[in-house]
């Protein structure tokens, strides 16, 4: 199987991206296009998943794109590195589980090649360290499944400014449980995208 890879070095829009995703994904459906991973980043967005709540949003100024993709509320921006996706899982066994097990593995063998240990919860998904003692989540996931096809994807903090995170209750958590990997250890992170397409490659390319 064919994984392209994209690059966009200068924020991307974030209806345009999700427009591009469903783009592929039928494609994919009928045979004419490759999957996708596609590295970027977001101008300063608040984006709302299909379980996300009102009550969530704690200050209402701001405005909340709703997502078809699973999850709760959640923000991006700069300095948090965002990673879509479309997957056939038809050519993967149709299991749901697995995907997500190999998105989990794929974060956090990059993470941990950086010295920090992470590690998944099986209670609330996404990726989370230990900083001062305390367990603190450092990437998210949310996908939405189409077609038998997956998209949508997941994000990282590396460098970002956590203040966003105040005006909301991130994934339905408070937001001191909100890290950084430059808060984590302050080292430089900028092969950290090629970490990640080469791990991602490793575990998804039959």
């Amino acid at each position: 199987m064919n994984i392209e890879i994209k690059k966009s070095l200068k924020p991307v829009n974030y209806n345009k991206a999700i427009k591009f995703l469903e783009k592929r994904l039928l494609g994919i459906h009928q045979n004419k296009s490759n999957e996708l991973l596609w590295i970027l980043n977001h101008p300063s967005i608040y984006t709302g998943g299909t379980n996300y709540k009102k009550n969530e949003i704690l200050d209402n100024s701001i405005k909340v794109i709703d997502s078809s993709r699973g999850g709760k509320i959640t923000w991006h921006g700069s300095g948090q590195l965002v990673c879509y996706f479309v997957l056939d899982l038809k050519k993967r066994n149709k299991d749901i589980r697995l995907l997500i097990k190999k998105i989990e593995q794929t974060i956090i063998e990059t993470i941990n090649s950086y010295k920090i240990e992470s590690h998944s919860d099986r209670q609330n998904i996404g990726i989370w360290v230990y900083q001062n003692n305390k367990k603190k989540k450092v990437a998210a996931i949310g996908i939405k499944l189409k077609k038998w096809i997956a998209y949508h994807g997941f994000s990282i903090n590396i460098d970002n400014d956590l203040k966003p995170y105040s005006k909301i209750l991130p994934c339905g958590i408070s937001e001191d449980k909100i890290t950084t990997l430059k808060n984590c250890k302050k080292q430089n992170y900028k092969d950290f995208k090629n970490r990640l397409i080469k791990n991602f490659i490793k575990n998804f390319q039959n």
